[in-house]
């Protein structure tokens, strides 16, 4: 987003993410605390099938960005952390996260080092 710009929100109840072949693109932001990644988490993995599958193909949905911002304790309570920066590597510039950690206590993993921010 811009400034400016429009978004919509929602938070909680039953939610998904289905583009049909004739709809425009759009850029998702998902934000998703502890435990509430899971509906995030398998949006994300549609959002990945459906990037794989655009590839020469035809009547697939136009796709955007999607950029997920993810918040724990602690690195140890990020869930699917490891899926999540292999989207990104299978996917680069089409999924991004950045995960925000709030008691960080030990070291953070390198891997992990250039998407965290927090303390």
């Amino acid at each position: 987003c811009t400034l400016d710009s429009e978004v919509a929100l929602r938070v909680g109840g039953d939610f998904f993410f289905d583009p049909q072949p004739g709809d425009s693109p759009v850029n998702l932001v998902l934000i998703a605390g502890g435990v509430g990644i899971n509906p995030l988490f398998s949006i994300l993995l549609h959002i990945a099938d459906l990037h794989g599958y655009q590839e020469g193909k035809g009547n697939r949905p136009k796709l955007g960005t999607a950029k997920l911002y993810y918040s724990a304790k602690n690195t140890s309570q990020l869930l699917f952390k490891k899926n999540i920066l292999g989207l990104m590597k299978a996917f680069p510039g089409k999924i991004t996260c950045c995960f925000h950690v709030t008691q960080q206590r030990s070291q953070i993993c390198k891997e992990l080092q250039p998407h965290i921010t927090g303390k």
